[in-house]
């Protein structure tokens, strides 16, 4: 008999990556197939194994890519051919998610299943505006309503004339649309026109936006605003509570667009920073880093490899693949004998700490002048083996000086080739394309360009905001000016947390 696959009914939450339970991570990568709704975060799918099928069955107002009785029918066929699928859904599966039919589907076609439950978009969107939905002395009682109209009746769903007798606090999902009738029938149903009234959109993301208002006049401001869906409305005197800028988008960079150039693997450190103080982030990977080495060298190199004093790192890229390349090589780190290490700023010098490393030069300004300049100071060059690890693009400048003013004995090792990305597809670059961005930040002179070389698929649109440029150092700004691209600010230091805090030092001088 055939062994039917597992189908995981999986909440993705409210849309922030890191309100995901532990068991969603689990079931995503250990997936053979993912079926995704439309509001759940699509970077949730790199969680996947890189060979996952990624099915959408999204819906939006207005257009359904699949039925729903289609969708139920796609899981069990699926599972009946063995494979392990996740059905993500945005919030809770069971929460107006329409999971509860899912799961008939696959109980009447005898499919194992398992429901992985997920924060559902009320709570969220109420936690993330600073509204306490129960309160002793304002609300005991919290009801959950859909605002979906009744296809066949032409009436809304619910009655909510009798929820306004109710009490407590009503959290109403996808009520936008009937915006008006849900009012009417409140009001009808005894709920005062001066109810505290809070619309949250987008809730958890960097575009969130709330207001707060009154039933009376909810309508008009919703309209006023220009918000849609998705949309939670909640409708009580909790509302009162919420602070006029809610913890979450008081945040210094929130409401700022800031496209990231690193490379894709590297761009996750500068995105977590930005995102935890409130920037919506566009990855745009315009470079990408690939191992390149000869194997050659690499043998005669590591041949050697106990008799070099000094091993310089330039690059966080090459501290990865020199260790990776050690280990294939040796079993034992004190393959690398005494030598001492250099590295050129503080990103190199962690990605050393993760190999219990420690660093024995680090110059205050991440260049490679400076670096070469505090090794020359060191007194300790003079005939001295320096093997300097690097990439295909580093400048031979650092090499030059401490052969010729410092008099070592160097040795360049390239482990890895920056290359330029071709964005003719990425949807990255489309969202770029579509809504510009308050800024683009380079991390190096390759990101500059690439994105010089990639300007036919970086070409705004007429409603796209205008980015200023920004640069995380001096190489990098001067880069920039000999493109003859407007430099709006530098960070003083070439690192990410200098880079970071001179963004919201800019943005904040701006809004001042």
């Amino acid at each position: 008999m055939k062994k039917f696959g597992t189908v995981y009914l999986v909440g993705a939450g409210p849309g922030d990556l890191q309100l995901a339970t532990l068991r969603a991570r689990a079931c995503l990568q250990m997936a053979d197939v993912v079926v995704y709704d439309n509001l759940a975060n699509r970077a949730y799918l790199d969680w996947c194994a890189s060979d996952c099928e990624r099915i959408y069955v999204g819906k939006e107002a207005g257009r359904h890519t699949l039925p729903q009785e289609e969708i139920g029918a796609t899981l069990v066929n699926l599972a009946k051919d063995g494979k392990t699928i996740v059905r993500l859904k945005g919030g809770d599966p069971f929460v107006f998610g329409r999971g509860g039919e899912e799961m008939e589907s696959l109980r009447e076609a005898k499919i194992p299943y398992e429901i992985v439950p997920g924060v559902t978009a009320a709570l969220a969107s109420a936690a993330y505006t600073g509204i306490p939905l129960s309160h002793r002395e304002h609300s005991s009682a919290i009801t959950f309503l859909t605002g979906h109209e009744n296809p066949e009746k032409h009436t809304l769903s619910v009655n909510f004339k009798a929820h306004a007798q109710a009490g407590g606090t009503l959290c109403i999902y996808m009520g936008i649309g009937q915006l008006p009738r849900i009012v009417s029938e409140l009001k009808a149903g005894g709920l005062p026109g001066t109810t505290p009234t809070a619309v949250v959109q987008w809730a958890t993301l960097p575009r969130q936006r709330s207001l707060i208002t009154s039933l009376d006049a909810v309508c008009d401001e919703v309209d006023a605003a220009g918000m849609g869906a998705p949309a939670v409305i909640i409708v009580g005197d909790v509302v009162r509570l919420r602070e006029p800028a809610s913890w979450f988008e008081n945040r210094p960079l929130f409401g700022k667009r800031l496209v990231v150039t690193r490379a894709r693997a590297q761009a996750g450190e500068l995105s977590s920073m930005l995102e935890t103080l409130g920037a919506d982030v566009i990855e745009l990977p315009l470079i990408e880093i690939q191992p390149k080495m000869d194997r050659t060298v690499v043998a005669e190199i590591f041949a050697e490899i106990a008799s070099y004093e000094w091993l310089v790192f330039t690059s966080a890229n090459g501290v990865h693949y020199f260790f990776e390349t050690l280990m294939k090589a040796f079993s034992d780190i004190r393959c690398l004998g005494p030598a001492r290490i250099a590295v050129v700023g503080k990103a190199t010098a962690r990605a050393l700490r993760k190999y219990h490393i420690s660093v024995d030069v680090q110059p205050s300004t991440a260049t490679a002048d400076a670096l070469a300049k505090e090794l020359i100071a060191t007194g300790s060059m003079e005939s001295t083996r320096v093997l300097i690890i690097t990439g295909n693009r580093n400048r031979p400048e650092l090499m030059r000086q401490l052969e010729d003013v410092g008099g070592a004995i160097v040795d360049t090792l390239p482990l890895y080739a920056t290359e330029l990305v071709d964005l003719a597809d990425d949807p990255a670059a489309a969202r770029f394309r579509e809504e510009g961005a308050d800024a683009v930040l380079f991390t190096s002179t390759s990101t500059v360009k690439s994105f010089i070389q990639s300007a036919k698929h970086l070409e705004l649109g007429p409603n796209a905001r205008k980015p200023a440029l920004a640069s995380i150092g001096p190489v990098t700004s001067k880069a920039l000016k000999a493109a003859k691209l407007p430099l709006a600010f530098e960070a003083k230091d070439a690192n990410l947390e200098t880079f970071v805090d001179t963004c919201v030092a800019h943005f904040g001088a701006a809004q001042n």
